[in-house]
């Protein structure tokens, strides 16, 4: 069996190792290391490939949601709900900016944004909502979109994990996670689905003159050079990242593909445990998922495989991993409500049930696109040992 990891970027790379070696040479060659050639051609090819009108490329994921912010014109003490349970990025931006994070609780079988709660949370001062498509599963969009158009707000989509994922409505119209809302962003950090050599991010919108606003923060407020038009910060992606990446967009769907059939291997052999609870997708999604993901399901791209341990030994199936050298993560330990630098006596304990069962519960298993079904059948026997 090949050596287990978490994400297997060396094996990736060698499948598509001459593609990528050519277009890196071509940057180098040419010397246009900062808005080159290969970042307006990456621009392009994402734009036809996400649907969207404007593609802004930047430095990385956080920043992307950054100058969404900025360019939405949003001002100190607006009011942006979000998920407690999520990269500590999602929040971090909101701070920097002086808005008010008001942090709500997710969904227990989805871990997306929980729509009652998020509705309990808007008030007056409520300017933006941040669905985060957590784990590569598109939150439930046509309704977060039907809230905020009833309280005229934004909605800002974390779509860091989600990048190719297919969202579908009910009358059956598809449009790919992050195009959805007001702007979306994303991250090409080298573990996520479309991932650099380093680091990268990008901003999706349809709005003309968001995108315009946006194209001059990303570059210190200029959109004539020394002519500073608004506060802007300085986060290009460079032409090497982006040649790699416009490499493997071209794969991006096979790659996706190939996520989900390792995730449909780990739930056909999990499923058979009374005491995990694997991945689920929405009800509502016009195909059979009565095993939590169906054939035809493309709401779930798998950016992290995590399952439920529903017994009490999540702590105990860690070790065993540690000691047998299988890789895992435990995405998130603790909540955002409860971290040093975002505690708020606004927060009630009481309202963060389900990510307070969650840290303890959830644990998150090698995916990637190399992973191959003996890998996967020795995890999971390796689990079913541990937690019955």
């Amino acid at each position: 069996m090949k050596k287990l990891q978490m994400v297997d970027l060396k094996g990736q790379y060698d499948k598509i190792k001459d593609e990528v070696d050519k277009s890196i040479f071509e940057v180098l060659n040419s010397t246009s290391y900062i808005n080159g050639p290969a970042v307006r051609q990456f621009q392009e090819n994402l734009e036809k490939y996400m649907g969207v009108k404007h593609v802004i490329p930047c430095a990385n994921g956080t920043d992307a949601l950054q100058i969404a912010m900025m360019g939405l014109g949003l001002k100190p003490g607006d009011e942006v709900i979000t998920v407690d349970f999520t990269f500590a990025a999602t929040v971090e931006v909101i701070a920097l900016l002086n808005l008010t994070p008001v942090l709500i609780d997710v969904d227990k079988d989805t871990f997306n944004i929980d729509l009652k709660k998020l509705e309990e949370a808007i008030t007056p001062k409520t300017k933006a909502i941040v669905p985060v498509h957590l784990f590569g599963h598109v939150a439930q969009m046509e309704d977060i979109m039907a809230l905020a158009k009833k309280h005229d707000l934004y909605v800002i989509e974390d779509n860091a994990q989600a990048i190719g994922a297919n969202y579908t409505f009910k009358d059956g119209s598809q449009q790919k996670a992050g195009t959805i809302g007001n702007v979306g962003a994303t991250s090409f950090f080298p573990s996520k689905n479309l991932g650099a050599y380093g680091d990268g991010g990008s901003i999706f919108t349809n709005d003309d003159e968001l995108a315009h606003s946006i194209r001059g923060i990303v570059n210190h407020g200029m959109y004539e050079r020394y002519h500073h038009d608004v506060v802007g910060v300085n986060s290009r992606l460079d032409s090497v990242q982006a040649a790699v990446l416009d490499i493997k967009l071209k794969h991006l769907d096979d790659y996706s593909s190939r996520r989900q059939n390792a995730a449909r291997h780990y739930t056909e052999a999990l499923s058979k445990s009374e005491h995990i609870q694997t991945p689920q997708t929405e009800t509502y999604k016009p195909c059979d998922n009565s095993n939590g993901i169906c054939d035809t399901c493309d709401c779930h791209v798998f950016h992290q495989y995590t399952i439920k341990i529903k017994n009490g030994k999540r702590n105990a199936l860690a070790e065993h991993f540690k000691k047998n050298d299988i890789p895992h993560g435990i995405y998130y330990p603790i909540p955002l409500h409860s971290q040093k630098a975002y505690k708020d006596e606004r927060y009630d304990e009481k309202e963060f049930k389900v990510t307070n069962q969650l840290v303890d519960e959830v644990i998150s298993l090698p995916m990637h696109t190399e992973l191959d079904k003996e890998q996967i059948d020795y995890i999971t026997s390796e689990i079913i040992k541990v937690v019955g």
